[in-house]
């Protein structure tokens, strides 16, 4: 067989039918305002290839994209009416790179790689992402925090967790928050491995709440709650932080299984009691002023906010029914402080001991009971000022019955 002869039915082998949905090389023969005219090798068979079918940007000039002789891969889409004898196909550029990025994508799901995207656009609910295809980011899922502008994230390039693929479908969900949530949680895991409840570090104000402010630790957020925050009353934590304040704050919580961190910042400093007592000891003598009365014994300030209880059986050497017997409220008394309690934060004080007609005859004074000590203990709350109002109050509406 000659060598022409070769070279012919090399030809022909080469010559294939073409078929919807085939991927093909094709050549431009002519690019005209909104389509490109082309030839499939080795077939054939011509085609057609429309504005859109080759590029999503409507703007875009074809004449400036290709020219006759550039040869390049399409996917065939769909039989053309004509009558040419091998029928004429369009074809498309754009639905190629489409499903090549979603093999490319569904190789990413099956590795669990993040990937990238630029944000090209904002619509009702969420972005639009270029991924090498069209994806959808839902608002919700852009940030683990509200958000309600989405116009800031426009030509970001972001990186993201695919959390639905449907190539049928034309269907890509993207998420976000889930990396975030991800990175959150290493980042969790390195700093709470670092500290211990009770630690003082430093951190800064990273944003406010009006329950409180987040503080940045090491690259993670704990949260100062509005009532860690001061001593005194504060309606709402912007009265007395700033966003990116440098601050102190104790660790008095870590909860691994839902990556929190509780902070104070109060509790780096002295408590209003450890302030009103650091120079006040037992068997200190002072005028007090008698600010409530209960039936158990009678409440005097000892500091400003911070009250001690004189329980009745320390009010006088004689028996005394109810303290309003001999006491009344707004009245200046002479105490003498018996025991200063810091950790339950109570202080136990005595009128009859600080009497100085007394002072003769303590030696005959009958010592305090511990039942006296347990009556105590049982009235008074964790509060600064020592006492808890509820069961004083619910103590005398027992009495009432």
């Amino acid at each position: 067989m000659s060598e022409n002869s070769n070279q012919f039915l090399d030809a022909l082998k080469q010559m294939q039918g073409v078929e919807v949905g085939d991927i093909v090389d094709v050549e431009v023969l002519d690019v005209e305002d909104g389509q490109i005219d082309v030839g499939v090798e080795n077939a054939g068979v011509e085609g057609v290839i429309t504005h859109r079918e080759y590029t999503s940007d409507r703007n875009a000039d074809l004449r400036e994209l290709v020219k006759p002789g550039d040869k390049f891969k399409a996917l065939v889409l769909r039989r053309a009416g004509g009558d040419k004898e091998n029928g004429e196909f369009f074809f498309s550029v754009t639905r190629l790179k489409e499903r090549e990025a979603y093999d490319k994508l569904q190789k990413d799901i099956e590795e669990g790689n993040p990937i990238e995207g630029t944000v090209t656009s904002s619509v009702r609910g969420g972005l639009l992402v270029d991924v090498g295809t069209r994806g959808f980011l839902p608002a919700s899922l852009i940030s683990n925090r509200y958000v309600s502008d989405l116009k800031p994230y426009i030509g970001k390039t972001m990186k993201l967790k695919i959390t639905e693929i449907d190539p049928n479908k034309n269907r890509l969900i993207l998420s976000h928050k889930d990396l975030v949530e991800e990175e959150r949680e290493e980042a969790f895991d390195k700093v709470a491995s670092q500290l211990v409840v009770g630690d003082v570090i430093e951190g800064k104000v990273s944003r406010l709440t009006n329950f409180g402010a987040f503080i940045d630790v090491g690259g993670v957020d704990g949260l100062v709650h509005i009532s860690e925050i001061s001593y005194k009353h504060i309606d709402k934590p912007s009265d007395v932080l700033k966003a990116g304040q440098d601050v102190k704050v104790k660790v008095i919580g870590i909860d691994n299984d839902r990556h929190r961190i509780s902070l104070s910042i109060k509790q780096t400093e002295p408590s209003p009691f450890e302030q009103a007592t650091a120079n006040l000891n037992e068997g200190d003598v002072f005028d007090g002023e008698v600010k409530s009365l209960t039936n158990f014994g009678a409440f005097v300030e000892v500091a400003d906010g911070i009250q001690g209880l004189v329980h009745v059986s320390e009010i006088s050497n004689k028996h005394v029914d109810k303290p309003s017997d001999v006491l009344k409220v707004g009245q200046t008394v002479k105490v003498k402080v018996l025991n200063i309690d810091p950790s339950e934060r109570r202080i136990s004080l005595s009128i009859k001991a600080a009497d100085s007609n007394a002072s003769s005859n303590e030696g005959s004074r009958p010592r305090r009971s511990r039942n006296d000590n347990s009556v105590n203990k049982k009235y008074m709350g964790n509060d600064d000022n020592g006492f808890a109002l509820g069961d004083i109050i619910g103590d005398q509406l027992k009495d009432r019955k």
